[in-house]
């Protein structure tokens, strides 16, 4: 816990949850002044009919003061490269759009919040306003865009939907490059429960492992809060409980729907505990090698970084027994440590996800440069791992 006595703490997204909620986003729209509204997807999105059943929600407004859509781009690649947004903000700009609404997972709502950030900054590609590893914006200087924003999540592991926060990947560098300001989260994000049914166990699990590994690495950031804690310890509890249901049962709407709740606070807790996150700074840098979905490379580095590093978890393992809905037995410490990390692996099997990198031909070759990799990640800014550690943490994740 921060030891300082000072935070800051702040959500400013608007969120609704309810089943079938998109047919409100025509309303939402034009509650917030929209005109012209571009909507961003992804090809896998369009295929399975997502995209056309958000169409048909604009059209079938009979309302002449609604907004309506000036078009649709479903071409957002997965990690949101600067060369994906780039295309989609010359998309927006051809269509004189002046509202975004992002419907997908991670990449797509990051994406369309890198092409508000470049909208508002006259900017004619991402480049030009987010340099190489990090961009860190704060307030007063940065302000409102007036570009109104509304993100429909259609996975449960981000919660890009409502953080002030995106993370692009950098072809030029193979580097995963992190945009945080203010004001580029959206102004309301949409959690429905009947656009997840259809994500298959696979990508549930990893989404689901992605969100829990938000909400753990909140509860042990050395500036975590009581307001942090509230949503980063509930949102791992919903998961534990949760998670396993919407995996073996897709269209369990309580699972569902318990999943995206605790999607959206985990990443507010991570958020405003931001800090020491050594479990995402191997993430960033393992998947920018070997092009591995952040989620699955959080779901198995989350047991191994833990148990690799006991001395950064140990003071906090109290609370992360109770985010992981464990007993602690009288234990404390390294000990209660190991038992969270062993609680940890058991989820894994629980749900399937993946517990190695063997399946993206990561090596024991790579040492060197994997080592590299992840002690050059801006997200190991606030914490440096050690090389050896590092080493440690490699050959475990290699397997």
């Amino acid at each position: 816990m921060s030891s300082s006595g000072y935070f800051q703490y702040n959500l400013r997204t608007v969120v609704h949850c309810a089943e079938e909620g998109i047919i409100r986003l025509p309303s939402l729209f034009e509650g917030l002044g929209a005109k012209r509204v571009v909507l961003f997807s992804d090809a896998g999105l369009k295929q399975v009919g997502v995209v056309d059943k958000i169409v048909r929600v604009f059209e079938n407004v009979s309302s002449g003061t609604t907004p309506e859509l000036a078009g649709v781009y479903a071409d957002i690649a997965p990690d949101a490269s600067f060369d994906s947004v780039n295309k989609a903000l010359a998309f927006a700009r051809s269509v004189a759009a002046d509202a975004i609404l992002a419907v997908g997972g991670g990449s797509v709502l990051d994406a369309s919040k890198g092409v508000k950030y470049a909208l508002q900054h006259n900017a004619v590609q991402l480049e030009d306003v987010v340099d190489a590893g990090i961009k860190l914006g704060t307030w007063p200087k940065a302000q409102h865009s007036g570009v109104p924003h509304i993100a429909v999540p259609t996975t449960s592991g981000t919660g890009a939907e409502v953080s002030a926060g995106a993370v692009f990947f950098n072809e030029e560098t193979n580097q995963k490059n992190n945009l945080v300001a203010p004001f580029i989260d959206p102004d309301m994000a949409v959690l429905d429960p009947q656009l997840a049914v259809d994500l298959p166990a696979g990508l549930t699990a990893s989404t689901g492992m992605d969100a829990l590994t938000h909400a753990l690495e909140a509860v042990a950031s050395p500036i975590a809060n009581h307001f942090t804690d509230s949503r980063g310890i509930y949102a791992a509890q919903l998961i534990e409980k949760h998670l396993p249901t919407a995996v073996a049962d897709g269209k369990n709407m309580e699972a569902r729907s318990s999943m995206m709740q605790a999607s959206t606070m985990a990443i507010d807790a991570f958020l405003m505990a931001f800090n020491a996150i050594p479990v995402h700074n191997c993430a960033h840098a393992f998947g920018a090698l070997y092009h591995i979905p952040h989620g699955d490379a959080n779901a198995v580095l989350l047991p191994i970084v833990m148990e690799v590093l006991p001395d950064f978890y140990a003071p906090n393992a109290e609370r992360l027994a109770a985010a992981m809905n464990m007993e602690t037995q009288g234990k404390t410490g390294v000990a209660l440590m190991s038992d969270v990390v062993a609680r940890l692996r058991q989820f894994q099997e629980e749900i399937g996800c993946a517990t190695s990198f063997s399946r993206w031909n990561a090596s024991s070759h790579d040492l060197p440069k994997i080592v590299q990799a992840i002690a050059t990640d801006p997200a190991g800014m606030a914490f440096a791992i050690p090389a050896e550690r590092i080493k440690q943490i490699a050959i475990k994740a290699i397997g």
